[in-house]
């Protein structure tokens, strides 16, 4: 797990220097293992996750004048295989379509933590997570879920796909499998899908909503990136629409490829991909945000092409903190349009604090 840590800056050898100062809930401060060590004037600090399924540790080095903190490394999360989440993904009938999911508990998840439901972008699936769930789940039971038409979900031919279905399929999920109010976090149009759920008035299994770089409905640059996916003999393409639209260019690998491809290769799937784009574009999310009292996270990758900052989706959304209490922004540097696997270390600095929160609360 990625963490901001701060150490306090001693300049008097006595007293021993306190125990370093980590920018975060409480709670998820047992989950870290400090240590420091000083060098010169400097003092280096390591945070490191304990979880059995991730291995994270971010180093940071406190200047003992300044204060500042500078990244001295960041050692990359241990993902889930992929194939491993195939294993361990589970089947749900939903209005007679199969619908694949997965749940997930680290060792030291707290059943009082809050769910979380996990909601992947248009083309994408359960495994864009792979980065993501064995952090997440060291505090609260993931939940992912591959949308109809997408992953290892049916693709029914003849479906009238809609983001309004896609809402209802994540609302009746939370209804039939969790079971209780969970935080839904989606990236791109499954940012979307969770906004509509959540200005659901009548609904009361959501708890809160995280949005990475949520769509304002289906744009054409999204269809790109499908349309190379579905070209199945040509992987360097569909790396190069990838390595377009993330950040991090170094998170495009293999395992993305294959997350991104092999579904689009499924019968039904062009079909899917038709209906889709051919459809209408779903409610628009400055119309229902107004409607959306629970707390609401806003991550945003700044290097995003598909729905950049200073677009209208972008502006709208990076305006609304300054506006409305329960929300809150933050602005991830060198980050494309899927922040979560683009640069998962960033989003769990924000992310994980804030889910500690709503666990106190």
């Amino acid at each position: 797990m990625a963490w901001a840590v701060k150490a306090t800056a001693i300049l008097q050898p006595p007293p021993p220097p306190p125990v370093p100062l980590i920018l975060a809930h409480r709670r998820a401060v047992d989950l870290l293992k400090v240590r420091r060590r000083t060098i010169g004037g400097v003092n280096l600090t390591k945070s490191c996750s304990n979880s059995f399924a991730s291995s994270t540790c971010r180093s940071t080095s406190t200047n003992a004048a300044s204060g500042e903190i500078i990244d001295d490394q960041v050692l990359k999360i241990t993902p889930l295989e992929v194939n491993k989440i195939k294993e361990i993904c589970s089947k749900w009938e939903w209005r007679g379509y199969s619908i694949n999911y997965l749940k997930f508990e680290g060792q030291n998840s707290q059943k009082s933590n809050p769910p979380l439901l996990l909601v992947h972008g248009f083309g994408a699936s359960v495994a864009h997570w792979r980065r993501n769930i064995p952090t997440l789940a060291q505090t609260n039971t993931v939940y992912a879920i591959d949308l109809l038409g997408f992953g290892a979900s049916d693709k029914p031919i003849g479906f009238e796909y809609t983001m309004e279905a896609w809402a209802q399929l994540i609302l009746d999920f939370l209804e039939e499998i969790v079971q209780k109010p969970t935080v839904l976090i989606g990236n791109s149009v499954g940012s979307l899908a969770c906004v509509i759920a959540a200005a659901d008035a009548q609904n009361s299994l959501v708890g809160g909503i995280v949005l990475l770089n949520c769509a304002g409905g289906m744009n054409n640059k999204a269809i790109e990136l499908h349309l190379s996916s579905l070209n199945g003999s040509d992987k360097e393409s569909l790396r190069n629409v990838l390595l377009s639209v993330y950040g991090n260019k170094d998170s495009v690998d293999e395992d993305l490829i294959q997350i991104i491809r092999e579904p689009a290769l499924d019968e039904g799937a062009l079909d899917a991909f038709v209906s889709i784009v051919t459809g209408p574009p779903g409610p628009n999310p400055v119309q229902l945000m107004p409607k959306i009292k629970l707390p609401v996270l806003i991550l945003w990758g700044d290097e995003d092409p598909f729905t950049p900052l200073d677009g209208p989706v972008g502006k709208y959304f990076s305006s609304l903190p300054s506006k409305v209490p329960n929300i809150s922004l933050s602005i991830l540097q060198g980050v494309g349009h899927c922040p979560h696997d683009d640069r998962p270390n960033l989003v769990h600095e924000k992310l994980v604090p804030w889910l500690a929160t709503l666990s106190s609360s």
